[in-house]
């Protein structure tokens, strides 16, 4: 459900939406907080929280702040701050993260790199863009 926050999530108004049964190919950047409950393929950049809803599927290099997952993730996942696999959720991939949990029934598969400071975890893209507009 949009609207509903398992514990521990962050109070962000949610920026855009994909909900269950639709389908985007292609790369997401934004600011905020994303929810995606259907199917997802291609980069995600972003300065914010990133919810993958259960029975989502998501096939993505993730570059975000957190990420939150109770579907399937497919990918490379790289957090500024955190990111926690619920009970329901599936994570296949490498990840950098300087906080990274896993509830009891979760699946991980990977290698995993704890990161110490935000500067070890890659540039976005988003920054960099920024960046150029400034001067």
């Amino acid at each position: 459900m949009l609207g509903k926050k398992k514990k521990g999530e962050e109070e962000e108004e949610v920026r855009a939406f994909l909900g269950k049964g639709a389908e985007f190919t292609g790369k997401l950047i934004f600011n905020g907080s994303v929810r995606i409950d259907g199917d997802f393929k291609g980069d995600i950049f972003g300065n914010g929280t990133l919810v993958i809803g259960e029975g989502a599927e998501v096939e993505a290099d993730i570059r975000v702040d957190s990420v939150l997952v109770s579907g399937e993730v497919r990918g490379q996942i790289d957090v500024k701050k955190r990111l926690q696999i619920y009970s329901t959720g599936k994570v296949l991939g490498d990840v950098n993260a300087p906080a990274f949990s896993i509830d009891e029934g979760a699946f991980f598969e990977g290698n995993c790199h704890m990161t110490r400071t935000e500067t070890e975890v890659h540039a976005l893209p988003l920054e960099r863009s920024a960046d150029a507009g400034k001067g």
